[in-house]
């Protein structure tokens, strides 16, 4: 068994092992090549994220998805580019709108210049995406303007908020569908049409790779709450401290106040009001631990998880398969 990619997805298979990780080499390199610019000072800035390092799971997934056609076909690294491009470009535009110090342990590039080169930077990256992209065929053209809009609109959603009539925890399965979702689906899908796979198995990957995208996103709920820092990358209670909804905040607003527990009465007195100060958010995020709110959670991320395992019934065995299934199982590890 071999760990290959971010999340220590187990492949048994040995050239699958072999094929992917020449896949993500052979996409490190020509992410550097794209970001190059005739300006110095503009490769400085779109080869920032890249240097800082990343998951890159989207193009393991788009590698993954290419297994069930000819993975070596010419289209496949490129469209992992373009896919890993435009979520770098989202990143530079994310940190300006949050106004995020830091992305990935290196400082922002709006802290380490200013918004407007940072959203200029995400631009260029769009641009060069989109140079790539105009090489692979009007179905890949297409695909992935749809997949953008879609990214574009959960934005959208996200900054508008959910409004007075609509169900909060929808809305945010909503956004994550469009910010997260859409663009991992896209990598599946377009993975699978650049290998020349069949058209129902370019529909089908893509819908598990929405799925399990969705599913990380609320793994990584969980784990804002429940880990120690180590898992996430990031410090506990992050989300609960800038006061973002996330999965268990949202499942216990759901839930009816108990008013003979003084601790969940205590825990929504906290939830209300500002968590800057470190003793207050310290034992909000003690109580939330023991809350059945996150265990609740927990239920609804392996929900998702199994919901896209699912989904891989009609796919052909083969190692690809069970490697894709393994990241069904990666959710699960991540919420223990």
């Amino acid at each position: 068994m071999t760990v290959v990619g971010p999340f220590g997805l187990s492949v048994q298979d040995r050239d699958l092992t072999r094929d992917v990780q020449a896949g993500l080499d052979a996409v490190e390199a020509a992410l550097s090549e794209a970001v190059k610019s005739d300006v110095p000072f503009i490769t400085v800035t779109a080869s920032h994220l890249i240097e800082a390092g990343g998951k890159r799971f989207r193009p393991l997934l788009l590698l993954l998805a290419a297994q069930f056609g000819d993975p070596g076909a010419p289209g496949v690294v490129p469209a992992a580019v373009v896919v890993e491009l435009t979520h770098l470009a989202t990143l530079y535009h994310d940190d300006v709108m949050d106004e995020a110090p830091v992305r990935r342990g290196a400082e922002s590039a709006n802290s380490r210049w200013d918004n407007s080169v940072a959203i200029l930077t995400g631009d260029f990256l769009f641009s060069r995406a989109s140079q790539v992209l105009a090489d692979l065929g009007p179905a890949a053209v297409r695909m992935q303007a749809e997949a953008f809009e879609r990214l574009v609109t959960g934005q959208i959603l996200e900054t508008r908020g959910p409004g007075p009539d609509l169900d909060p925890l929808l809305h945010y399965l909503d956004v994550l569908a469009g910010k997260t979702g859409s663009l991992i689906a896209v990598s599946c899908r377009i993975g699978a049409l650049m290998a020349g796979a069949a058209p129902d198995l370019v529909d089908t990957l893509g819908e598990f790779g929405e799925r399990i995208g969705i599913a990380f996103q609320l793994a990584d709920d969980v784990l804002d709450i429940a880990s120690d820092g180590h898992e996430s990358g990031k410090t506990p209670g992050t989300d609960l401290r800038e006061g973002v909804p996330t999965l268990p905040t949202l499942l216990l607003e759901q839930m009816p106040a108990d008013p003979a527990d003084p601790d969940d009465t205590r825990l929504r007195e906290l939830l209300a009001q500002d968590l800057s100060d470190d003793d207050l958010h310290a034992e909000a995020l003690r109580l939330l631990r023991a809350h059945p709110a996150l265990e609740r959670a927990r239920r609804e991320t392996l929900r998702h998880a199994e919901e896209a395992r699912a989904l891989l019934a009609p796919l052909p065995d083969c190692a690809a398969k069970a490697a894709l299934d393994g990241l069904c199982d990666a959710v699960a590890i991540r919420t223990m």
